[in-house]
């Protein structure tokens, strides 16, 4: 057997396409499936309730399609979703159905992402054979104010995205609306500053902006490290936000988006006692955690981070910088926890500590802390 042949076969891209009740995430899907970027492209659809009629919609149904229809996905995602992600695999593998080169999963308008993005970053067989390209929200530019102040579901979904689709701006008839749709973009901006809004109605949400939002750019497939953290452009918006006051009442405004950056080399015990306690401490409100490290040990060779909630994927190094800003930098999505909180940890595990706050070994030490972070 020759050495290619034994080498693992490269992981297929995976786009989450999600957004609330009545979004248009299945006449996007339509769409987008006649695009010939999406050409060899297998497609979950997940359905809410007994019988499936979104998927009868969906005009690319064919042997590489599977209807997940007993629940919906955030629920029943150990099950359905690995087992749909297999069967896929298997009749490939097997030559059942022809190779396709890109995975789209779309959920309900109820669905929580994340454990959705558990899957791909957590099931010992999954994480080798796919690899998360992106989040794609849509969004209802006629109701999506009243969305997201009704539903937080919503809110979740906007703000771990890596694309947000803006529908319905065709039915925009009256100045209100029109004010309305505006005042959506700023707070879309706002909840998710490192997601390019698109409109649907302009042709903007076209395969080639939606897909190829991860790690690697599609084309050169080198890593774009700058336009997948979007570092620059979070940090801006967390600055335009301190000129701001905030309802915190409102669901949105408990979200904020914010930047972690050092020219400082980290060491790996630090980068994994700190993503340790996070993880211990705020799990539940790190919606989505995207970084890429400059380790003492090996500075040359950058470690690339991205986790949702209490799970992270697992970390890869890059065989070089792609490009000259070598800094550590981490972009963090959180729910309820000012930043301040996170950068005051990261600096004690740098050795920067401040007055009448701990430094490393006053968290390690400590009786009450993390087990693991315990020495």
């Amino acid at each position: 057997m020759s050495d290619a042949a034994r080498q693992p076969p490269e992981p297929i891209p995976v786009t989450l396409l999600t957004g609330f009740l009545g979004a248009g995430k299945t006449t996007l899907l339509n769409r987008l499936l006649q695009d010939p970027g999406l050409a060899d492209t297998a497609v979950l659809i997940n359905e809410f309730g007994e019988i499936g009629l979104d998927h009868l919609l969906v005009q690319h149904f064919d042997d590489a399609t599977v209807l997940l229809a007993s629940g919906c996905l955030c629920c029943t995602v150990r099950g359905d979703l690995v087992e749909g992600l297999e069967q896929l695999l298997r009749r490939m593998d097997n030559g059942v159905i022809p190779p396709f080169h890109r995975v789209v999963i779309e959920t309900t308008g109820l669905a929580d992402p994340a454990p959705i993005l558990h899957v791909l970053m957590m099931h010992p067989y999954l994480v080798m054979r796919f690899r998360l390209d992106g989040v794609v929200t849509v969004v209802d530019a006629v109701n999506g104010l009243s969305t997201l102040d009704e539903h937080p579901e919503s809110v979740r979904q906007a703000a771990i995205s890596d694309r947000i689709v803006l529908t319905k701006t065709d039915l925009l008839d009256s100045p209100e609306r029109v004010a309305g749709a505006n005042a959506l973009r700023a707070r879309l901006r706002a909840l998710a500053p490192g997601a390019p809004v698109l409109d649907a109605a302009r042709g903007e949400a076209s395969a080639a902006n939606l897909l190829g939002a991860g790690l690697y750019d599609p084309a050169s497939k080198i890593p774009d490290v700058s336009r997948w953290l979007a570092d620059e452009v979070i940090a801006a918006a967390e600055a335009e936000s301190r000129l701001h006051a905030h309802d915190h009442n409102r669901h949105d405004d408990r979200i904020r988006a914010f930047t972690v950056a050092t020219e400082a080399p980290v060491s790996a015990a630090a980068i994994d006692m700190f993503l340790e306690l996070v993880r211990g401490t705020h799990g539940s409100k790190l919606l989505r955690l995207k970084g890429i490290v400059k380790l003492a040990e090996d500075p040359e060779h950058p470690l690339v981070l991205h986790g949702v909630q209490h799970v992270l994927h697992p970390p890869s190094q890059l065989p070089a910088w792609p490009d000259e800003d070598r800094r550590t930098r981490l972009v963090m999505i959180v729910r309820d926890v000012e930043p301040a909180v996170i950068r005051r940890l990261f600096d004690a595990f740098m050795g920067l500590p401040a007055p009448d706050r701990p430094d490393a070994k006053a968290l390690t030490d400590n009786p009450l802390a993390p087990a693991t972070l315990r020495r």
